[in-house]
């Protein structure tokens, strides 16, 4: 399996209502440095069945940094808030509440 399938993979198993860094995610893979690249994987993930749910990945502080990316009729913010997590001005509010982590989760 190739590094973009590696990464849905963990994505898939993030819980409703719960979300996870890039770099957890890297880290999770193996590489610690590679949370570009989480990213770029997640940008490619909209139309790969199943599902991935991208919009659980924020960034390490609790940013939707990646919303720009998402197509208007699937809103990071809209997606994770019909989740029952909480987002203000673009920010997840209680990150360390929501946050779960790959490498201790899976």
């Amino acid at each position: 399996m190739g590094f973009n399938e590696d990464v849905f993979e963990v994505v898939r198993t993030i819980p409703r209502g719960r979300v996870t860094s890039y770099g957890a995610i890297a880290k999770c893979l193996g590489d610690a440095r590679a949370s570009r690249r989480v990213g770029r994987a997640l940008n490619q993930s909209f139309t790969v069945l199943p599902l991935v749910p991208a919009h659980r990945v924020v960034n390490r502080l609790g940013m939707l940094s990646g919303a720009i990316h998402f197509p208007p009729q699937r809103s990071m913010e809209d997606e994770l808030a019909k989740e029952g997590v909480n987002i203000k001005d673009g920010q997840v509010v209680t990150f360390d509440r929501y946050f779960w982590d790959p490498m201790t989760e899976l």
